[in-house]
């Protein structure tokens, strides 16, 4: 019971309010994981715990988000207004050891957006190659959207996680020596010649209804579901070692200050 009543007591405490990118940023670079900050970005949020910043949460979209809502809900005719991804959560250091604080910050955020927006879903990614599989949103009840393999590259030397979409220097330098136009991928060759190697992990998706139509909507998609979640047994880790071949790895260790190839500007880089 008093256990509830703290839940309760700090859930009263608790609130959402837009701030200004620059703080957002700041924070974000101060604390999250990955320091780039996405394209498409509608708002950013600060998490208030009696009117002190203990976290920041970054919406908008991905990098094709009318295909994304399309591919979730292909029975449907939905369009990119209909949902809003979290492009970017993060806490105090302090916080993360709170059993309950994300589970709390979202269901604030939730509320927010039903308010705020007209939005049908939030939507949102867990990064396997990061060694998260979505606990956090397992805690709020979102529904489990599957999983999808993606790649990141790291530098041997300074262990700095170099995204696909941030390789572009990388990417026309490999074209140049290749002698080819375009390059969408670096080369296992062109890789071993700067020192660089390319990791598989999954991504974990998930979902949120934010009113009764996104409910009926997701109704109709019974594989989608609140429950089979994954879990630490489920994350995925790969090298390549040659041209298709890939062996299995430990997860992966990523220096977050170093950027010697991403090509969005960290402040200090």
């Amino acid at each position: 019971m008093q256990r509830t009543e703290r839940r309760i007591r700090f859930i009263e405490r608790l609130a959402i309010r837009e701030i200004p990118k620059d703080t957002a940023v700041a924070f974000i670079r101060e604390y999250h994981y990955s320091k780039v900050i996405p394209r498409l970005c509608v708002y950013f949020l600060g998490i208030y715990h009696e009117n002190r910043l203990t976290g920041v949460v970054e919406l908008g979209w991905g990098t094709q988000p009318l295909q994304t809502i399309h591919k979730i809900f292909p029975q449907h005719e939905l369009v990119t207004s209909d949902y809003l991804e979290i492009g970017k959560m993060c806490f105090l250091p302090e916080m993360n050891h709170n059993q309950y604080f994300g589970s709390l910050a979202l269901s604030a955020l939730i509320k927010w957006l039903r308010v705020n927006t007209g939005c049908l879903f939030l939507y949102t990614l867990a990064d396997g190659i990061e060694g998260k599989c979505g606990y956090v949103y397992q805690a709020s009840n979102f529904y489990y959207l599957g999983s999808f393999k993606t790649s990141v590259y790291r530098d041997r030397e300074t262990g700095e996680k170099i995204h696909p979409r941030s390789a572009r220097i990388l990417l026309e330098e490999n074209a140049r020596m290749d002698g080819v136009k375009k390059r969408h991928w670096l080369t296992h060759a062109f890789c071993e010649y700067k020192g660089i190697e390319k990791i598989n992990g999954l991504m974990f998706r998930y979902i949120y209804p934010l009113t009764k139509e996104a409910r009926q909507i997701l109704n109709a998609y019974p594989c989608y579901a609140r429950h089979h979640y994954p879990k630490d047994g489920s994350l995925l880790f790969q090298r390549r070692v040659s041209n298709r071949v890939y062996e299995t790895i430990r997860q992966p260790h990523f220096d977050k200050n170093t950027c010697r190839y991403n090509t969005q500007d960290y402040n200090h880089c």
